[in-house]
C-alpha cells in the first residue's frame, strides 16, 4: 500500500506597508505662501529703510538776507564826514558831538567824548573817502573796509593825511543802521609783485609766414579804429573784433609773438597809436587767433 505525502507548500504572507495619504489641504497651504511671501516683503523692505536711513543727509536751510550795501556805505559816508571834520571852536565841537549821536551807540558816544578838545590846534575837513570793502561778519553785522583823506590845518600851516580805517555796523530786521566797532586803524591793499607771463615766438613760425602776418595786420590795425562792421568782415571772423570808431592814428607794431598750433597763428601784439584827440600814444595788446584761407583771417 503506498502512502501518498503530498506536502503544501505554504504560501508566506507578505506584509503590506501601509501607505500615508497626504492630502494637498490647499488652504493650509496658501497660508504658508502667504506667510513666506510676507516674510521675504518684510525683509527687502528692512533692508531698503535702512539703506535709505544711512543716505539720507540732513539739510540746514540757512536764510539768506539781501543787504543793499549802497545804503551801507551811505550811512558810513555821513558818518565819516562828520567824525573827521572839526575845528578849534567849542560850538562846532558841540555840534559835531550832537551830530555823532546819530551814527554811534551809547557806549561809542561816552568812548569818543575827548577825541576833539577845544585845546587841540587844529581844524580837519574831510577831503575825500573810498571805501574799498563791505563785508558781512553775520546776519546782522557789517565790517566796512575804507580810507579817507583829511586836510588838517594849524595855524597856517596845512597839509593832506591819508589814512585807512575798518568800522562795524549793525543793520537790524528794519535795517536801520548803528556803528558798534569804533574806527579802527588798518591797511589796504597795495601792489602786487605779479609778474605776467609773456611767450616768446616758439620758432613754430618761419620767418617767411611772420613776414606775412605782420603785413596783414600793419594793414588791419591801420583800418580798424575807424573801421565799420562791413569793412571788419574782411579781415575778422565770428565778429571776434567789434567797431570802435576812434580818432587813433596806427604808428606801429610795437612788439609780436606767434605760435604756430593745429594750422592756426596764436598772436601776442602790442600796437602803437597815437590818439588824436589828447595827443597822447596809447598801446593796446590783443591775444588774437589768425589763420589763412586765401588771405590771413583773425579768427577770434
Amino acid at each position: 500500500m503506498k502512502i501518498k505525502l503530498e506536502r503544501k507548500e505554504k504560501l508566506s504572507k507578505v506584509k503590506k506597508v501601509p501607505i500615508l495619504k497626504v492630502g494637498t489641504h490647499k488652504k493650509m497651504t496658501t497660508t504658508l505662501w502667504i506667510l513666506l511671501l510676507t516674510s521675504i516683503a518684510f525683509g527687502v523692505y528692512k533692508n531698503f529703510t535702512t539703506i535709505d536711513q544711512h543716505t539720507t543727509h540732513e539739510k540746514e536751510v540757512i536764510e539768506q538776507r539781501v543787504i543793499d550795501t549802497n545804503k551801507i556805505e551811505s550811512f558810513s559816508q555821513n558818518f565819516i564826514s562828520v567824525f573827521y571834520s572839526w575845528e578849534h571852536n567849542q560850538k562846532v565841537l558841540d555840534q559835531r558831538t550832537e551830530k555823532l549821536k546819530d551814527y554811534l551807540t551809547e557806549e561809542l558816544q561816552v568812548l569818543n567824548v575827548d577825541m576833539v578838545r577845544t585845546d587841540i590846534p587844529t581844524n580837519s575837513t574831510v577831503e575825500s573817502i573810498q571805501f574799498w570793502d563791505v563785508k558781512p561778519i553775520d546776519k546782522n553785522n557789517f565790517e566796512v573796509l575804507f580810507t579817507v583823506n583829511q586836510d588838517i590845518t594849524e595855524q597856517k600851516k596845512k597839509q593832506t593825511t591819508h589814512s585807512a580805517y575798518t568800522l562795524t555796523i549793525h543793520v537790524d530786521d528794519k535795517e536801520n543802521m548803528v556803528i558798534i566797532k569804533n574806527p579802527t586803524i588798518s591797511s589796504i591793499p597795495t601792489k602786487s609783485n605779479y609778474k605776467t607771463k609773456r611767450s616768446d615766438s616758439d620758432g613754430t613760425v618761419d620767418a617767411r609766414t611772420t613776414e606775412e602776418i605782420d603785413s596783414f595786420l600793419k594793414t588791419f590795425f591801420t583800418l580798424y579804429p575807424k573801421a565799420n562792421e562791413k569793412e571788419l568782415s574782411y579781415y575778422v571772423n565770428n565778429k571776434a573784433l567789434k567797431p570802435v570808431n576812434r580818432e587813433y592814428q596806427f604808428w606801429e607794431l610795437a612788439s609780436s609773438n606767434y605760435s604756430l598750433k593745429n594750422n592756426q597763428v596764436d598772436a601776442q601784439i602790442s600796437v602803437k597809436y597815437l590818439d588824436l584827440l589828447t595827443k597822447a600814444t596809447q598801446i593796446s595788446e590783443f591775444n588774437l587767433t589768425l589763420q589763412k584761407f586765401d588771405n590771413w583771417i583773425i579768427i577770434k
